[in-house]
């Protein structure tokens, strides 16, 4: 049984390299950019006093417009798809305020605006917190937010 378990897995990650082998370079090099990215967003999240990493997130208290082109949410969908697939299989924990950052990180990158929210809720006697981020009226990372009080926004 042992054998069979590691050709299956032998056999899953044949599957993932054929289809990195098989997409296109500006893809790649985006998915390679997100793996870097979310390795440095989940250090900063456990290292650097937030006081200091509030300040790359973007102005404090503000939002982005609503509203923007059609490529560039083509891209924000593009960008989407790649930091949760790739948070998937990190070595390390992505969780949403990784995606949000590794997402507005990666947009920036294409001169794309956004905004991070920084929210909690009350569940079960504990205070849950969440992370999203929104580029034009679609939601990059972490969903809508909208079972979360905003605490913080920042834009770039």
């Amino acid at each position: 049984m042992g054998l069979l378990r590691y050709v299956n897995i032998f056999k899953s990650i044949a599957r993932k390299i054929k289809t990195f082998i098989l997409i296109d370079f500006d893809t790649k090099k985006m998915i390679i950019s997100c793996i870097f990215i979310t390795a440095i967003s989940r250090y900063s999240i456990l290292n650097v006093e937030f006081k200091h990493l509030k300040d790359k997130l973007g102005k404090t208290g503000e939002e982005t417009p609503y509203s923007e082109e059609l490529k560039n949410y083509n891209i924000a969908k593009k960008v989407s798809w790649i930091v949760t697939t790739v948070s998937r299989y990190t070595p390390w924990e992505s969780k949403c305020l990784v995606q949000a950052m590794t997402a507005q990180k990666l947009l920036r990158k294409y001169n794309i605006k956004s905004t991070l929210y920084l929210g909690v809720r009350k569940s079960e006697n504990e205070l849950k917190a969440h992370a999203w981020l929104r580029c034009g009226e679609y939601f990059v990372t972490g969903g809508d937010g909208s079972r979360y009080k905003e605490v913080a926004k920042f834009s770039q």
